[in-house]
């Protein structure tokens, strides 16, 4: 992929041709392209902004699972014991998830639904107006809905259910609240299914308050009902006697109409007249009531959250709720003493702080909405200061069954404050027995306390944290990485590795930071070797002893040498004393027994026992000892197992099996065990680990298995053979490889290349073949282990038992390399062939993702002290020494820079980035502009705004010979448009304005007139004297990583990779995170500096290059081109000007045509008439939308993205000679993301697999393709297709979204969420996140699907499984 901006070099040819500008909209209508484009759109990075956080025993009643739920993707994640937070899985919803909860189900044995048996259930409320009960599927690797119960219409309009839910503590029922005026209890539960089976159902019953119906409203009568009439704003369930009168009661906190103030009340099930009555209503004169928590492990307590304090409240009496402690959070920045009072009947306050309060809480407790009619995103860093201390997160510390009637809550106050409170129960009620302050830093929300005693703590607009509670102080454990939200995106090619980076301005004051995204697996690059070593043939790591944990030998094997070094710091030469012959091509080696290495090449077999010189453990003797074995003819391949070797020959056909027999004095003896004769030619053998036993692959894995290899052959065929001592060698099942030439392989290029048996929940065998061909096998039988006749027990070979195959996939077309990343069977492989990737072993079929890494064609993992999870690389004749982090769930680099980071361009000349920030907390300087290094992070060069002064666009231009960057800035601190979107209009001539902000005090007092003075600036800055960064930055020689008494070491020449300055972690675990705001300016090498200036009236809120010749400038409504005197940069002059209704959030351009988007009409094309000097109104969009961002394909077409979640293409196709410009603009496509894309950029390349042919034509429409990132920390990629392409996929799509296997799990109707917002006939954007889940099936549900009838529909034109697998691996291969 390569980036690509409009009004660059590409296009300066046409931007030639078309100087004059077109003056009519004939012109520009004759040069439309004909029809419209088909686009695909997928998520390359998921969402990285947690919303909601929950813990249960989702995969077994011992696991310890934690729910990351962000908006629109569910994460399952655990936290190990070092702190470290690791995936399991991710997925995506297809809808808007508005609140979780857990069915702790896990200790419960219902018999009747095996899925769901001793395991916790996800509950999930979205907007599909259904509440989703989830069971984690180990089977497909990712949650299922066991239920789906419908509780109102899709998208949760007010008064409909679906924004909030609280499960009890016997998790019997769950409660579920629409915004205003409306709840519901549902009691869930396990019954026989009444279909008369012997299998279970889920049961649920909805008791709806108010009631729904006449007859439940003549039952609840009088007293017990009354009316919500307000707005819900949180509950939970307060814990009872399940004998009392009511049971469940629910604590609802109110916020009811035409009052100031919030209340509690209290509503109970009344099993008796099977309804929900209300029981009690509870206010105190005093702060806002915000939220309520029971008090675990102490029936009838809870804590109900206020503004600036919190009261204890007895509600064991639901009909008579008293407070017992009011507990001040006016604490101040150290913590001070708290006041604790006793119980409080009436407390007096100001009325007018609760309206405040009111005024300022928002139900995301974030700061982007906090003024009216325009997002803080858009331009204000500084959070507002509230005088009283609100509670935004907590959490209760996981019961203790030592100690019972005790709880500690930790909880975080809008400050970043940290304290806890412990309560105990007596006799005499519930005690608050401390109250103490922990720690500050940045607000968290959601909080959570695991079982395991780990805190884990997400910030809105930051990374999160995990922590442990130490004495008066949190123990930082580890990171917890979040990109959201992107306000601005770059694209870079990744220099030495021919692969796209993304540069992102992400997260807000002082949160903020500059990330460089890069798909695929995350590696860090520890060290790198000249380019030395050609003609590597093989690579292998090996134990000194079976049971040690770390590798000592590393042995290179060339065409007609082998080397065997140490590993370690320094890799040293030691092949003369481990003993493996140096002047021949090792085919295989391993560990044969403890200390005994074992060396396979063509001519013989040589065990070896290194002396102490290359191991501590090794022979006490001058030379290694050693022993050979050599066959009649050549060895072609072979494999080392435990006590077993195994070596194949081609001419003839041959397998031998050979022992070891040992003898005092270290005499050691191989020998011949068994010979065959085989049919076909072996072209790979592996031989399985083996630890895959129950305690690695779980209870269903078969005991007592026998030992046995797999082999691939010329036939081709993958087979299984018997390894077990004392038995005759046999074949014990065997699966055919015979690929359909639909995909593009000839039989002759099946053969295997490697093969491997992977031990998982359901067992299978991987076969990489030769020609890039990627195949999972499994057992016909139906057990769940793996082989089924593999047992010592079984009397009979059962050859009749075949393989089966699964899954095939194509991976490049090279021959495809299987590797564990480390010694076990149930380890996740790398897979090499034209690129790297990572196979994730335990997924259902054939998952996979790209590894962020140089095409490969050896790799190996390599364990040391100081590098527990290396891998080695051999790529460009260079190894590379990396380590797969992961605990990283984001491949992204992080630069704190400071401030907020909210424009970011790549400056190709001096490989280096210019980045605008904001929100500063210099005194002279709130706003600059800077020039960082990519590499580490290092501040080049600044520009600074002045006092007072906020730069909010920046562009780079060509002018003339002189390449110079744009800036827009505001001189104002008021806001640049009113709450209408309206821009704010000048009074005489002055570039002042008035802003209407409303003020009402009292009933008594006036609407109070607030000016703003709203002005900003056009600077021309200079980049003539932008340096490169120093070509030392790239790689630093690091003497340390070899000393001087290693000087025999063949890696005398490695160096290690970048090193970043502010960094003082060791090689293994240094983070990813570099400081530049630390660099002091004397350390720049320059200034930008300023050519030329230019005040305007409003703020500047985008700039753009027109024709390289002209600027564009926004400011409100208004756009001026500024032209330059001899394409003199110092002498810019005002050409024209043109004004829109609404204010203007961006500019772009292609050649001669100009896009503006505002937050109101959309988008508006413009032209620039050179002759007349004036802007022609040529386009403008049928419908109104306020723009995130806009991006021009080309003349004709534009991608805006809107800030309600959607995605257009727009174009002016279809628009006739004599119509108007109103509304002319034509809706091609779009796409309903459920995120706010702020940033849209256009970049350009060609997908294809390594096969297709490269002399086929490709459509200029292949480099159309749209990168936008959302405010969630998501990344989109939408490629076009063809219209065959698109009428494919379509009906895959369509059959997707329908069927169990791959429907929205929250019940959503796929068509209905991605065309939300949309006018109906306008073509959907297809979703490439429902397609690419007919990857990850097997070939049989791939069948399946394709054959399912769309219900509704007639029968359709048949689809071939492998023209939808090839069209959607060219998509997969080119989006990875």
């Amino acid at each position: 992929m390569e980036p690509s901006t409009a009004g660059d070099a590409s296009s300066a040819s046409a931007a030639a041709a078309s100087s004059s500008g077109p003056s009519t909209s004939a012109s520009a209508a004759a040069a439309a392209p004909e029809g419209p484009t088909h686009y695909l759109a997928k998520r390359v990075l998921r969402g990285s902004a947690v919303l909601h956080v929950a813990e249960g025993c989702f995969r077994s009643p011992e696991s310890a699972d934690v729910v990351l739920a962000k908006e629109t993707s569910l994460e399952l994640v655990v936290v190990g014991d070092d702190g470290v937070l690791q995936s399991i899985c991710e997925q995506d919803v297809f809808g808007i998830i508005k609140d979780i909860g857990v069915l702790q189900w896990h200790y419960r044995d219902f018999g009747l639904i095996p899925q769901i048996e001793h395991k916790d259930l996800l509950v999930v409320l979205s907007d599909s107006g259904k509440l989703s009960l989830l069971y984690f599927c180990s089977e497909m690797h990712r949650f299922v809905a066991i239920a789906n119960i419908e509780l109102s219409k899709p998208g949760n309009l007010r008064h409909q259910l679906g924004r909030i839910l609280s499960v009890d503590r016997e998790s019997n029922f769950v409660a579920v609240s629409s915004y205003e005026d409306k709840f519901a209890l549902i009691r869930v539960s396990v019954c026989q299914s009444p279909h008369g089976s012997d299998r279970g159902t889920i049961s649920e019953k909805k008791y709806f308050y108010p009631p729904e119906n006449e007859e439940d409203a003549r039952i609840i009568s009088g007293a017990c009902r009354t009316s919500i009439r307000g707005t819900i704003w949180t509950m939970c369930f307060i814990s009872t006697s399940l004998d009392e009168e009511y049971y469940p009661v629910l604590a609802m906190i109110i916020h009811r109409k035409g009052s100031d103030g919030n209340d509690l009340s209290l509503f109970g099930y009344d099993s008796s007249s099977c309804g929900v009555n209300h029981i009690s209503s509870y206010s105190e004169n005093g702060p806002l009531a915000l939220d309520i928590s029971e008090i675990p492990e102490m029936l009838g307590f809870a804590l109900l959250f206020r503004v600036g304090d919190a009261l204890l409240l007895d509600l064991r009496n639901p009909r008579n709720v008293c407070c017992i402690r009011r507990i001040s959070l006016m604490t101040s920045l150290f913590g001070e003493s708290v006041t604790v009072e006793e119980s409080c009947p009436g407390l007096d306050v100001d009325d007018d702080v609760a309206a405040c309060a009111l005024l300022e809480l928002r139900d995301s407790g974030n700061n982007i909405m906090k003024d009216e009619g325009y997002m803080d995103i858009d331009g204000v860093d500084s959070r507002g200061n509230v005088k009283s201390k609100i509670v935004c997160s907590w959490s209760w510390e996981p019961p203790d069954p030592v100690r019972r009637g005790w709880a500690r809550l930790l909880f975080c106050l809008d400050d970043g404050e940290f304290h806890t409170l412990e309560f105990t129960m007596d006799v005499e009620g519930v005690k608050l027995n401390m109250f103490e302050f922990i720690d500050r830093g940045s607000p968290c929300k959601p909080l959570l306390w695991m079982k395991n005693r780990m805190i884990i703590g997400f910030i809105e607009m930051g990374d999160g944290m995990i922590f442990k509670l130490g004495h008066r102080r949190f123990v930082h454990r580890s990171t917890i990485q979040n990109v959201a939200p992107i306000l601005d995106l770059a694209i870079a090619d990744y220099y030495g590795e021919k692969q796209d980076q993304m540069f992102a301005c992400c997260g807000m004051c002082p949160e903020g930071s500059l990330r460089v995204l890069r798909n695929g697996v995350n590696v860090e690059k520890l060290l790198r070797t000249e380019a030395i070593y050609q003609g590597v043939t093989g690579l292998w790591t090996m134990k000194m002893k079976i049971t040690d944990a770390y590798h000592s030998f590393l042995v290179l094997s060339f065409v007609e040498e082998t080397r065997t070094l140490s590993v370690g710091l320094s890799f040293n030469d030691i092949s003369d004393a481990v003993g493996f012959q140096p002047n021949v091509c090792t085919l295989a080696c391993g560990l044969v027994a403890d200390g005994l290495l074992v060396q396979i090449h063509s001519r013989g077999v040589k065990l070896c026992l290194p002396t102490i010189y290359a191991h501590p453990e090794g022979a006490p003797l001058a030379s290694p000892v050693c022993t050979d074995w050599y066959p009649d003819v050549t060895i072609s391949v072979g494999a080392v197992g435990h006590n077993i070797i195994i070596v194949a020959t081609s001419n003839p056909c041959c397998l031998y099996i050979l022992g070891v027999k040992s003898s005092p004095s270290f005499h050691y003896e191989l020998y011949e065990t068994q010979h065959v004769q085989l049919q076909c030619e072996i072209s790979c053998i592996s031989i399985p680990q083996e630890d895959w036993g129950p305690e690695i692959v779980g209870s269903n894995c078969v005991k007592g298995g026998r030992k046995f290899a797999v082999i691939g052959t010329h036939k081709p065929s993958v087979e299984v053979i018997s390894l077990e001592p004392g038995e005759s060698f046999r074949l014990l099942t065997i699966g055919p490889i015979s690929i359909n030439n639909a995909l593009g392989a000839p039989i002759s290029g099946c053969i295997p290349e490697n093969v491997r048996f992977v031990a998982a929940e359901r067992s299978y065998i991987l076969a990489g073949l030769r020609n890039g061909m990627l195949l999972r096998f499994e057992s016909e039988a139906s057990e769940h282990y793996f082989p089924g006749s593999f047992n010592k027990d079984s009397p009979t070979p059962c050859v009749n038992t075949c393989l089966q195959l699964i899954s095939i996939r194509r991976i490049g077309i090279t021959p495809v390399i299987l590797v564990p990343v480390h010694d076990s069977a149930n380890a996740d492989i790398i897979v090499l062939s034209d690129r790297p990737w990572l196979l994730h072993a335990a997924r259902h079929s054939l998952a996979y993702s790209s590894i962020s890494f140089l095409p490969a064609s050896h790799v190996t993992p390599v364990s040391s002290v100081d590098c527990p999870n290396g891998l080695l690389f051999v790529a460009e004749n260079c190894l590379h020494l990396v380590e797969m982090v992961h605990g990283k769930r984001l491949n992204a680099q992080k630069f704190s820079i400071g401030g907020t980071p909210r424009k970011v361009l790549y400056h190709g000349e001096s490989r280096t980035l210019l980045v605008l920030r904001t929100g500063l907390s210099g005194p002279s300087c709130s706003s600059d502009v800077v020039q960082i290094d990519p590499q580490n992070g290092v501040l080049l060069s600044r520009f600074k705004c002045e006092p007072g002064e906020t730069a909010k666009c920046m562009q780079i231009a060509k002018i003339g010979s002189d390449q110079v960057l744009i800036v827009g800035t505001n001189k104002s601190t008021g806001r640049p448009m009113m709450a209408n979107g309206e821009a704010e209009r000048t009074l005489d001539g002055f570039a002042s304005t008035s802003r209407h902000r409303i003020c009402r005090l009292s009933s008594d007092e006036e609407i109070v007139l607030v000016l703003h003075h709203i002005k900003g600036r056009l600077i021309i800055l200079s980049l003539e004297a932008v340096e490169s960064p120093r070509e030392s930055s790239s790689f630093i020689p690091t003497s340390s990583l070899n000393p001087p008494s290693h000087t025999g070491s063949p890696f005398h020449e490695i160096v290690g990779y970048t090193t970043e300055e502010f960094s003082s972690n060791s090689l293994c675990s240094s983070p990813d995170e570099f400081c530049c705001n630390q660099i002091q300016v004397e350390q720049m090498t320059g200034h930008l500096r300023s050519l030329t200036h230019a005040t305007l009236s409003g703020a500047v809120l985008a700039v753009y290059p027109y024709l390289d010749r002209y600027v564009l400038a926004a400011a409100g409504n208004t756009i001026y081109v500024f032209g330059f005197a001899n394409e003199n940069p110092h002498r810019m002059k005002r050409c024209a000007i043109g004004k829109t209704r609404f204010t203007i959030t961006c500019l772009k351009t292609f050649a001669s045509q100009i896009a503006v988007g505002d937050c109101r009409d959309g988008v508006l094309f413009y032209s620039y008439n050179e002759n007349h000097r004036k802007l022609e109104l040529m386009y403008s969009d049928p419908a109104q939308r306020l723009v995130g961002d806009v991006a021009l394909l080309n003349c004709h077409t534009a991608v805006v993205s809107d800030r309600r979640g959607s995605i257009s293409v727009l174009s002016c196709a279809r628009m006739g000679v004599s119509e108007s410009p109103q509304k002319n603009l034509a809706v091609d496509c779009s796409f309903y993301m459920g995120e706010t894309a702020m940033s849209i950029q256009k970049a350009s390349f060609r997908y294809r697999l390594p096969i297709d042919d490269d002399t086929d034509p490709v459509l200029e429409s292949a480099y159309d393709c749209i990168v936008a990132s959302t405010l969630l920390g998501s990344v989109f990629v939408m490629i076009p297709l063809t219209s065959e392409e698109h009428q494919l996929l379509q009906d895959v799509q369509e059959r997707l979204s329908v069927h169990p296997l791959a429907a929205p799990v929250l019940g959503n109707d796929h068509a209905e969420f991605r065309r939300r917002g949309i006018p109906s006939g306008v073509p959907p954007i297809l979703d490439g996140d429902m397609l690419v889940q007919f990857l990850e099936l097997t070939g049989e549900q791939q069948q399946a699907i394709l054959t399912h009838a769309l219900p509704g529909k007639g029968p359709r034109k048949p689809v071939s499984v492998f023209q939808v697998l090839r069209t959607l691996e060219r998509v997969h291969y080119a989006l990875n």
